[in-house]
């Protein structure tokens, strides 16, 4: 899997005045008033909020880079807003280019807040991820020709590939375990775990356009009700398998509600269900890999897994 390479580091990274933003906006929402907030977040695009309900996105062009993309952004929630516009996510209102480096985005501000600023409780959480799941089924749903047309997404062709992103990602975090040392409690080592896993991918190859990253920072929700908002930032999207939007959640229960929604209207195929299995071994390493707080019921689930096998 490539890695992130920025293509002009050393372009001028200024925050844009008030005056700029504003004639963005009004260029798509003339009756546009005040910058009120700006969110400086550190990640490829930095965000502006106006008149509280409307935001404007400019790719910092110092963190330019091939698999991140505003106009790609705009892609995705159109073809969302023509062809599943009861889901809640952004809704675009315009885009261009002012040069000599600004790339914007003006759209929609969504309602909440993200997942990760919230304590919430095991059953709202847990709704949370039903809501979650139910979302991404139907963000797979939407027809794919319109994406591989389009050339903006970067995509896996063929069954080799998927398997080649997974045994990636397996030998980083194997790497990982092994360099912090962290406990390991299964008669198997981690590359058997992984080489076991592995083997279990089926041939056939299931491919949809897929968000990439719908975790704790992208999925928002209500702070007073503790109830699902909506799924923000489409911009790292890719096509591949369906199970790589629902690989990042860590814990078992968070994982069998997310399938719940994503099965709640329709059944998966068996050969979703082996690759779902590998992700969630993943996930599983993933956790005892990263956060130490995760990692003892991360091992007794995989574990629990190994044994499906």
């Amino acid at each position: 899997m490539p890695k992130d390479i920025y293509l002009q580091p050393d372009a001028p990274d200024d925050v844009l005045d008030d005056e700029l933003i504003l004639s963005l906006t009004r260029r798509h929402v003339p009756d546009a008033q005040t910058v009120t907030l700006i969110d400086e977040s550190g990640g490829e695009a930095r965000t502006y909020f106006v008149d509280e309900h409307i935001v404007v996105k400019t790719q910092r062009p110092n963190r330019l880079r091939p698999r991140t993309s505003l106009s790609k952004e705009v892609f995705f929630l159109e073809q969302i807003a023509e062809r599943a516009p009861e889901l809640s996510v952004p809704r675009v209102l315009g885009y261009g280019r002012e040069e000599p480096f600004v790339e914007y985005t003006v759209m929609t501000r969504m309602s909440g807040v993200a997942l990760r600023h919230v304590r919430l409780s095991a059953e709202q959480r847990n709704a949370v991820m039903r809501e979650l799941g139910w979302t991404l089924r139907r963000i797979h749903q939407l027809p794919l020709a319109p994406f591989v047309a389009s050339g903006m997404l970067p995509a896996d062709q063929t069954s080799a590939d998927v398997r080649r992103r997974f045994a990636e990602w397996f030998d980083e975090i194997v790497v990982r375990i092994h360099d912090q040392q962290r406990a390991w409690s299964l008669s198997l080592t981690p590359e058997q775990a992984s080489a076991r896993a592995l083997a279990l991918l089926p041939a056939e190859l299931d491919r949809v356009a897929l968000h990439s990253n719908p975790y704790h920072e992208h999925t928002f929700v209500d702070p007073d009700t503790g109830t699902y908002s909506g799924l923000i930032d489409f911009g790292d999207a890719y096509i591949s398998h369906p199970t790589f939007d629902l690989r990042r959640w860590r814990t078992r229960a968070e994982r069998e509600a997310l399938r719940a929604g994503y099965t709640a209207t329709q059944p998966v195929t068996d050969a979703f269900a082996r690759t779902w299995l590998v992700a969630q071994v993943l996930g599983d390493m993933a956790a005892i890999a990263g956060t130490l707080a995760l990692a003892e019921q991360a091992s007794a689930d995989l574990k629990h897994l190994l044994a499906e096998f």
